[in-house]
């Protein structure tokens, strides 16, 4: 999508809809993510809304959350 960077504020992402993972805390500390064109996602931390956008690749987001799935950052839970 034409506009849309890394480090860009996310409250300035066009047409983000920015969805939340329904396991998220009452005090929204949670990443939220969007469709950013066909082939990217972008990715914002719920509690600085207006806070850098990091943009993914489809690859990259798919990588990401099979090493989650295989549970290759358990050690990194606090």
């Amino acid at each position: 999508m034409i506009g849309v960077r890394n480090g860009m504020a996310a409250g300035s992402v066009p047409d983000a809809q920015w969805v939340k993972a329904s396991a998220c805390d009452a005090i929204n500390s949670c990443v939220e993510v969007a469709r950013v064109g066909e082939n990217e996602i972008a990715v914002q931390n719920s509690r600085f809304p207006d806070g850098p956008a990091l943009v993914f690749t489809r690859d990259e987001i798919v990588a990401f959350f099979g090493g989650v799935v295989q549970g290759d950052f358990h050690s990194m839970t606090v």
